[in-house]
C-alpha cells in the first residue's frame, strides 16, 4: 500500500519516470541487492535522462527543421564537393555559437546546403541551443504580417533571443526597403549576440544589389560578413542529382 502511494504521489510530483523506475525497482529481485544510494541514484538517472530527452525533442520540434534527420556524420565529402572536413568537424562542436560567429554556406541549387545548415541545426538542438530554420522570403512575409497585426515587436524580439537562426534562401530573390529595414533590425539586434547560418547561391559580392539601397547593404553586410566562417560547396552534381532526387528550390 505504501509502495502504491508512494508512486502516486511521484506522478503527481509529475515524476512519471522516475515512479516507472521504482515501479521496475519493485518488480526485479536484483536491484534489492544494491544499497540505497545505488538505487536512489538509478531513480534520478532515470528521470534526467527522460527529462534531457524530452527538451531535446521539444526543442528538435520547434526548430522546425527542413531536414530533421540531418547529422554532421552523414555529410559527404565527394571530391568535387571541396568541403574542408576540419571546418565541418570544428563548427560542429558549436563553439561558433558561444562566441556569438555566423557561418555563410554558398552553392548552387541543390548542392546541400540546406542539408548542412540543418546538421549543425541537429549540433546545437543536442548541445541545448534554441534553433530555429526558417526560409527568408517565408521570414519576410511573417515579419510583415506582424507589422499590420501589430505584433512586429514581439516576433522580432523572438527572433533575436534565438541562440541559433537559419535563414535558407537568403537574398534569393532582390529586397524591397521595407524588407531590407527588417534584416537590418534583425542582423543589429543579433550582432555580436547571437549565431546566424546563411545560405545563398550568391557570393557575399553580389549581395548588395540584391539588398538594393546601398547605405542599408552596407550596414547589413557589415555585421554578417565579418563575423562568418564562410563554406563554399563545389561540384557540377547536386546531392539530389546524386540521390536521384527532384531538385531543391
Amino acid at each position: 500500500m505504501l509502495q502504491n502511494t508512494t508512486v502516486g504521489k511521484l506522478h503527481e510530483m509529475k515524476l512519471g519516470m522516475m515512479a516507472t523506475s521504482f515501479q521496475e525497482q519493485l518488480d526485479d529481485s536484483a536491484v534489492a541487492q544494491l544499497s540505497f544510494e545505488d538505487r536512489f541514484g538509478l531513480l534520478v538517472d532515470a528521470e534526467w535522462v527522460s527529462r534531457k530527452n524530452n527538451r531535446l525533442k521539444r526543442l528538435i520540434r520547434k526548430a522546425d527543421f527542413a531536414f530533421p534527420e540531418a547529422c554532421l556524420e552523414d555529410i559527404e565529402y565527394h571530391a568535387d564537393r571541396q568541403l574542408d572536413k576540419a571546418l565541418i568537424t570544428r563548427l560542429g562542436a558549436c563553439n561558433f555559437i558561444d562566441e556569438h560567429h555566423n557561418i555563410i554556406i554558398l552553392g548552387a541549387t541543390g548542392s546541400g546546403k540546406t542539408y548542412l545548415a540543418n546538421a549543425f541545426g541537429m549540433a546545437a538542438s543536442r548541445g541545448f541551443h534554441t534553433v530555429r530554420y526558417i526560409r527568408l522570403p517565408e521570414l519576410l512575409a511573417e515579419l510583415a504580417v506582424a507589422r499590420a497585426e501589430g505584433t512586429y515587436r514581439k516576433v522580432m524580439r523572438q527572433y533575436r533571443l534565438l541562440k541559433l537562426l537559419i535563414l535558407d534562401e537568403w537574398l534569393l530573390y532582390p529586397l524591397k526597403e521595407t524588407e531590407a529595414r527588417d534584416l537590418l533590425e534583425l542582423t543589429e539586434g543579433r550582432y555580436k549576440k547571437a549565431s546566424t547560418i546563411f545560405c545563398s547561391q550568391f557570393d557575399v559580392g553580389g549581395w548588395h544589389q540584391k539588398i538594393g539601397e546601398s547605405t542599408l547593404a552596407d550596414a547589413i553586410c557589415d555585421r554578417i560578413v565579418h563575423d562568418s566562417y564562410t563554406i563554399v560547396i563545389g561540384g557540377e552534381d547536386s546531392m539530389r542529382k546524386r540521390k536521384g532526387l527532384a531538385e531543391e528550390p
